[in-house]
């Protein structure tokens, strides 16, 4: 890898490891150049703008999660809805994925008021979650795998919502209940 691409590397690291600790809420391009470790100068000789910035940031992001998906349901497991609910619930209420979680929820609700670039991240993010329960999902006959998929990204969207809400254990009490 060219020492350039390395220390784009490492800095999409610190940036991805900046969302998770702070959110979006500290997302100017001063911000995230301070978090990166980089001059605002040299963070845009890694990527065009902020757009690109925050799309890189949110896509190693998302495929940490790809990754903490993969150790849970390895590849070819695929399972009942009520299995697949269960288990992925229990993988995104527990604590060391609330991070991820609420840095989604933030992502949605910028993509809701429109605000660029998220709309485009979102939607990316979104059809990664809906592909990952697609292969891992046995729709047992049903007529429309897709809304299936859907309605398990739903549900667990719902339950990281309670999670962030609520400071009790309601979330671990809905969770138990599926299926």
């Amino acid at each position: 890898m060219a020492p350039r691409d390395e220390q784009r590397e490492r800095v999409l690291a610190r940036l991805a490891d900046h969302l998770l600790a702070i959110g979006l809420a500290r997302s100017s391009l001063r911000d995230l150049a301070r978090a990166a470790g980089v001059s605002d100068r040299m963070l845009l000789y890694y990527f065009a703008d902020k757009a690109e910035v925050l799309a890189a940031a949110c896509e190693r992001v998302a495929s940490g999660v790809a990754g903490r998906l993969g150790e849970a349901f390895p590849a070819g497991t695929r399972l009942p809805m009520a299995g697949l609910l269960r288990g992925a619930a229990a993988l995104t209420t527990d604590p060391a994925m609330r991070p991820f979680m609420r840095l989604w929820v933030e992502i949605v609700a910028a993509a809701a008021r429109g605000e660029a670039p998220f709309p485009a991240i979102a939607r990316q993010v979104l059809d990664s979650f809906l592909a990952w329960v697609d292969a891992h999902l046995d729709p047992q006959g049903d007529p429309d795998p897709a809304a299936l998929a859907a309605l398990v990204v739903a549900t667990i969207d719902g339950l990281a919502l309670v999670d962030i809400c609520r400071d009790d254990d309601l979330v671990d009490r809905a969770a138990a209940r599926l299926g």
